[in-house]
């Protein structure tokens, strides 16, 4: 295993990048584009995971200290699923599975990895309740959509029934689907993004997911940053470059000493099958 800390020049080089971009505020979130893959892979560097991959792949691969989890960015991917988060069994945990495409924005992502690496809340919240709480409709099958009316959270029945594709493959307890607005009255429109969780996914993981996205609060982004549709919301944000700096480095502060319990706890690390037990099916469009 390659130990890679994250170190201040790692730091620098993305304070550099954001000190240079007039940050406008973009809504809604699920719309906002991919943004900076460094508000992930920071935030997990900080709690103490590695990186396994080729340092000179466009590919990325990080693992937790005790080697249950894995998360894997790959932009090449051929796929719509651009990142895979894998935990293995471990004694009577079940081991689990989640996707997320594209234009995934990394803020509502880190919502997700930030909780994985923090001690699991003592009374969890379902993610229906965190979505009504935040004024979405819910149907009576469980569908949650969005007050801009392009994405919606689906839980899926006990049996795996439901609309995604390859649930023949895996159990899928959630899915989240981001489309944009149809041209045509009667029509679809096209798919942007989406996000699916294994059914065995720890329920406040998915809690924390559908927290980021439901914020009300818009995301930062620079002028010419990539959007997942035209059909966002942008002006200039209050907040100047370096207050956007400040906030990435007093976060992933946090993280290093939030996770620092949790790494005393992990003296053990895990022994990965040659053949990895929970299926990872290739994502179609």
């Amino acid at each position: 295993m390659l130990l890679v800390p994250l170190s201040e020049r790692q730091l620098a080089a993305f304070a550099d990048k954001h000190a240079t971009q007039i940050p406008y505020d973009t809504s809604p979130r699920h719309l906002a584009g991919p943004g900076d893959a460094r508000h992930v892979t920071h935030g997990l560097a900080a709690a103490g995971w590695n990186a396994v991959s080729d340092p000179l792949s466009a590919e990325i691969i990080l693992a937790s200290p005790d080697l249950r989890h894995r998360l894997q960015f790959d932009p090449q991917s051929r796929t719509s699923a651009w990142w895979r988060l894998r935990a293995e069994p471990v004694g009577t945990e079940l081991g689990w599975y989640a996707e997320f495409g594209e234009h995934v924005p990394a803020e509502v992502l880190a919502g997700l990895t930030d909780a994985l690496v923090a001690q699991a809340p003592a009374e969890p919240t379902s993610p229906l309740a965190v979505l009504d709480a935040a004024g979405w409709l819910i149907d009576g099958r469980g569908i949650a959509y969005s007050d801009h009316p392009s994405c919606k959270v689906e839980r899926l029945p006990e049996n795996g029934a439901g609309t995604v594709p390859w649930r023949e493959q895996v159990r899928v307890a959630w899915h989240i689907e981001v489309r944009d607005l149809p041209t045509d009255i009667g029509s679809r429109g096209a798919h942007l993004w989406h996000a699916a969780f294994h059914s065995h996914t720890p329920e406040h993981l998915v809690t924390a997911f559908v927290t980021a996205l439901a914020d009300p609060a818009p995301l930062q982004r620079g002028m010419f940053d990539r959007t997942a549709t035209y059909g966002v919301t942008q002006k200039p944000s209050p907040l100047t470059p370096e207050q956007t700096v400040h906030a990435h480095a007093t976060r992933v502060k946090a993280l290093r000493a939030r996770a620092r319990p949790t790494r005393r706890q992990q003296k053990n690390p895990v022994t990965a099958p040659a053949h990895a037990s929970t299926a990872q099916p290739a994502a179609r469009r």
